[in-house]
């Protein structure tokens, strides 16, 4: 096992604290095996084995149709004359009602509660409902350049290369563990990608026509880090002789937000200093889906950098937006608390254009700006503004 540390780290703030501790991200990125992690922390301060109780609710050994009710009784049972316990509690969505059994174990049993789960829902206005105030969301992404390189410890490849084949094959930790070609990873990915669709998606939600679903996905996602709308999308299909309601297309995209293939990043009106509703784009939870579904090529390279900067913006804990500075862009504005930076990427700086550092001059404040780039030729400081290559940007310890 290849510890990921920065998620104890963001874990044990909470350790014994009494909140529900919950861990979301999508399938395969890593929540088992930071419960593993988690499970050698509670070992190494002293806890004893049995009063650490695991349990993951897809295994073949839960019965299929276990109820909410059927669950607390387990785990009930499970601590019985033990004290204090420990429970690390994965893939609970699958059970219909797991919040209210949760709750009770929280009022009425001596338990520190970590839940995992595939499925935003996890911390939506349910779980609110339910446990009001007493829960705090870590979310878990696929692995970050930093953490594959930990991965890829034992390899002969020098930093740069690492780099080529994390944009190359993504940050899924399976994939990153052995050494796969490019059609056997690919393969992988995909088969995650449909196990979500399938279970998370389409079976959960009940779609009868799962062919106009794939299809809007494949638009949605040939279109990651552009600006698109449910309209565009639905006059799109109709030129293909396909009908589907702009209703529909909603349901869809935040179903896949829920399910963490897609994250949204909103507009922000620089002037206005207010979040805009229209016009916002979307990024996949990791490049290697976009290769999966639709092959790779080299003009995928700009988007797939901005997915990769994205996602390093949210794993650090900003909130990430594009930035409209009356008719310029931005491409993202990361706040967190009192911090705010600006991040223009690209694969090369054009050298017939200023557009990269020319739209970040034109803010007149003081918070760092970024340009993020592959090519080392371009990097250095422009007036101010940090030209960096993307392997450096990814492995700052702080900007």
């Amino acid at each position: 096992m290849i510890n990921r540390p920065d998620y104890i780290e963001a874990i044990e703030p909470f350790i014994d604290k009494p909140l529900v501790k919950i861990l979301a991200g999508v399938r395969r990125c890593g929540k088992s095996t930071i419960f593993e992690m988690l499970k050698e922390e509670f070992l190494r301060r002293g806890i004893s084995e049995d009063h650490i109780i695991s349990k993951r609710y897809t295994e073949m050994d839960i019965p299929e149709n276990i109820t909410a009710k059927q669950m607390y009784d387990e785990l009930v049972e499970a601590m019985q004359g033990k004290g204090h316990c420990y429970l690390l509690l994965d893939e609970i969505q699958e059970i219909d009602g797991w919040e209210k059994a949760v709750n009770s174990l929280l009022e009425g049993a001596d338990a520190d509660i970590y839940v995992t789960g595939s499925n935003s829902k996890l911390m939506s206005s349910e779980i609110s409902t339910y446990l009001t105030g007493r829960y705090v969301s870590i979310p878990v992404y696929t692995l970050s350049f930093k953490e594959y390189l930990d991965f890829k410890a034992g390899s002969t490849l020098s930093r740069r290369e690492l780099l080529e084949e994390y944009i190359r094959f993504g940050g899924f930790p399976i994939i990153a563990l052995s050494e796969y070609d490019e059609q056997s990873a690919y393969q992988i990915v995909n088969g995650i990608y449909h196990t979500v669709v399938s279970r998370d998606i389409v079976k959960r939600h009940r779609i009868n026509k799962q062919d106009l679903f794939d299809r809007v996905v494949k638009y949605i996602i040939e279109n990651m880090g552009k600006t698109f709308s449910a309209n565009s999308i639905s006059t799109f299909l109709k030129s293909e002789h396909r009908k589907v309601s702009v209703e529909s297309i909603y349901n869809y995209l935040r179903w896949l937000e829920q399910a963490f293939i897609i994250y949204p990043c909103e507009r922000y009106d620089l002037q206005g200093k207010s979040i805009l509703k229209t016009q916002e784009k979307y990024y996949l939870s990791d490049v290697s889906l976009k290769y999966a579904l639709l092959g790779y090529n080299r003009k995928m390279l700009d988007g797939a950098m901005e997915n990769i900067v994205f996602l390093e913006l949210k794993r650090r804990g900003y909130d990430v937006f594009i930035g409209k500075n009356d008719t310029k862009e931005i491409d993202f504005v990361a706040t967190r608390r009192d911090e705010k930076i600006y991040v223009q990427v690209c694969v090369q700086i054009p050298a017939t254009s200023d557009r990269e550092v020319g739209n970040l001059m034109e803010i007149r404040d003081h918070y760092p700006k970024y340009v993020v780039t592959l090519n080392e030729m371009d990097t250095g400081i422009e007036n101010g503004i940090k030209i960096v290559h993307l392997v450096d940007f990814l492995l700052a310890e702080t900007w």
